[in-house]
């Protein structure tokens, strides 16, 4: 019988090792961002499962939480010497501790965001420009002064012991704001915070606003990161930045009009199962003692903080 295999099948091909050359790939911005948002929905569950371990603040009612809440970024506000604001930072960092997170992770948000929204905001008010005092870091020297409008630009300018008190005042009043929501959202699940909101007589809409637009958050993400993977198969080269921002600009007005058409049909499906513009809740369970005990613990804390 005569073979009907090919010749090039039956060839013994040359047994030369692979060799693969070590070089860098260059990572546009693009590509940096979709990472940067994978790791936002990555932390999402991740907090459902710090919410869920067995520590201090997982154990307590959320009412008791959504309160502290409150209460400590009252006094937050409040404070007026930066000791006491790191005080009352080492307090949530016990907390946190106590509460069994991942202090590395928790206060690396928590400083990046507070070096973008506190510290870049109130570094101005360092100069003598804005703050007047004794200048202890020299910048530039003018020849003279200058008036403008009623504005006045010193003949030096520079940074002013006074203006430093006030730049840290205000990091450290955004570190420790963001560093109490953080302890909040990370040990509680987020319907439990929306029951103590509403069992605290927070109007429906507002709550309704907020529960709609945290979770669009994940699926607009998540909507991104598919579009992104879609374009990156189908590619076998680099984008570079050009064609990723020609891609940004066309997928920005692509989400516009899905987000549009999604909130039609989301309010039409709501319309349909009966919706009546009112958050009902099931029957919440009583306070017991471990959390009247903590949150008046809590409570005294914050007292002796405003009286130091």
């Amino acid at each position: 019988m005569k073979n009907k295999i090919p010749s090039f099948l039956l060839e013994q091909t040359s047994s030369a090792p692979y060799t693969h050359e070590k070089g860098n790939v260059r990572m546009s911005f693009l590509e940096k961002g979709i990472h940067h948002l994978s790791n936002v929905i990555k932390t999402s569950y991740i907090q459902w499962e710090t919410a869920s371990i067995d520590g201090l603040f997982q154990k307590i009612d959320g009412r008791i939480k959504v309160i502290f809440l409150f209460v400590y970024v009252l006094i937050v506000s409040i404070l007026q010497d930066i000791q006491s604001e790191i005080y009352l930072w080492g307090f949530v960092l016990v907390l946190a501790l106590l509460s069994r997170l991942n202090v590395i992770v928790f206060y690396k948000r928590v400083v990046l965001l507070g070096f973008f929204f506190g510290f870049l905001i109130a570094f101005p008010s360092a100069f003598n420009i804005v703050t007047e005092g004794e200048i202890v870091f020299p910048f530039i020297q003018l020849s003279r002064k200058y008036h403008f409008w009623i504005y006045q630009i010193p003949a030096e300018i520079g940074i002013t012991r006074e203006g430093i008190n006030v730049a840290a005042m205000l990091t450290m009043r955004v570190i420790n704001s963001l560093s109490i929501a953080f302890l909040v959202l990370s040990t509680t699940p987020f319907p439990d915070i929306i029951k103590a909101l509403k069992i605290l007589r927070v109007p429906d809409s507002f709550l309704m606003i907020i529960t709609l637009s945290y979770k669009y958050i994940f699926i607009f993400a998540k909507t991104i990161e598919d579009m992104h993977l879609a374009k990156k198969s189908r590619l076998s080269r680099e984008v570079n930045n050009g064609d990723a921002r020609r891609w940004i600009t066309g997928r920005i007005a692509f989400l516009f009009i899905k987000t549009r058409l999604r909130c039609e049909e989301i309010f039409k499906a709501m319309l349909s199962k009966g919706f009546t513009d009112e958050v009902k809740l099931y029957e919440s369970r009583k306070l017991n003692s471990r959390d009247l005990t903590t949150g008046a613990v809590l409570g005294i804390i914050g007292v002796l903080f405003l009286c130091v």
